[in-house]
């Protein structure tokens, strides 16, 4: 039987629509990250990089809370994806974490594969958990590392994040390794302003920061160095949902990622972090001008 020749050059235009839908076809991505800015960037960055290549997102989950929170919603399917900072993701799922990216993101992988969760490339860039004072601080009780803490612990007030009584990272940490049991400790959202601000208030004394909080800088305030090692390699990758990968074109839709994560070293995490937090710029723009500064949008 022959077609007619309307419908024959309609079935041809179906064919070469077909072949040219983008990455994602009708597959929405459901993006998240956890609640302080620096996750909230990163994501938006991957979230414009999907878009700026054919994909479809959804940024409900941006800002969705804490790893607690995200990690059950991308289990559960509330979100696809979200960027996973190596270390810390590792030891939440109940593994030992390690100073080696290579090794972290391989043990995060094994861990996360049972879950049907996979593991992208990682950034250069790392973030590790801070113990930052002030200088004068610092220089009043002769503070440089965190072994040099234990002997004025108690005359000194505490920030620290609000899962650290519960965090390997943090509470046990810093008991087993330094002798650290503070008596005088508020828990605050981890790299939050409120942390930086009781810090810089001189509400307390000590804080739990992360490493590239831009506060650090613009206050000058000192880091202690973790002579002890107790902080692993803490890089961030992409985790995603194998069955969304599954459903995508998912050699575009890594290599799209993995360009991204490559491209964002240490400062400029650093930099996108202080364009959030302390410049106050949108998000969106934030995300949109580093892109396009290293060419990976137009």
């Amino acid at each position: 039987m022959r077609f007619p020749r309307r419908l024959a050059l309609g079935a041809s235009l179906l064919v070469l629509l077909s072949a040219c839908t983008t990455g994602g076809g009708s597959t929405t991505i459901k993006i998240g990250s956890d609640g302080f800015d620096e996750a909230r960037v990163v994501a938006e960055v991957y979230a414009q990089a999907l878009q700026a290549n054919g994909f479809t997102v959804d940024r409900a989950g941006i800002g969705l809370g804490t790893r607690k929170v995200t990690a059950a919603a991308i289990e559960s399917g509330e979100i696809d994806l979200k960027p996973e900072y190596l270390g810390s993701g590792l030891i939440y799922y109940g593994g030992t974490s390690t100073r080696s990216s290579d090794q972290n993101r391989s043990a995060l992988q094994a861990a996360l594969q049972p879950k049907g969760i996979t593991v992208l490339d990682y950034t250069p860039a790392q973030d590790t958990n801070a113990f930052v004072v002030r200088r004068e601080t610092a220089e009043q009780y002769d503070l440089a590392r965190m072994s040099d803490v234990a002997p004025v612990q108690d005359e000194l007030k505490w920030a620290l994040a609000t899962d650290c009584p519960t965090n390997p990272l943090c509470a046990e940490a810093l008991k087993d390794e330094y002798g650290l049991e503070p008596a005088d400790v508020t828990l605050l959202d981890a790299c939050s302003g409120p942390m930086a601000e009781a810090l810089k208030s001189g509400t307390v004394d000590v804080a739990e920061l992360c490493s590239t909080g831009p506060e650090i800088k613009i206050n000058d305030w000192v880091v202690l160095e973790d002579d002890r090692q107790t902080q692993p390699a803490e890089n961030i990758a992409p985790i995603v949902r194998t069955d969304v990968l599954d459903k995508i074109d998912r050699a575009k839709f890594e290599q799209v990622l993995n360009d991204v994560s490559a491209k964002i070293d240490t400062a400029t995490l650093a930099q996108l972090y202080y364009d959030v937090a302390i410049e106050h710029k949108d998000l969106a723009d934030v995300a949109r001008d580093w892109l396009r500064s290293v060419g990976l949008v137009s």
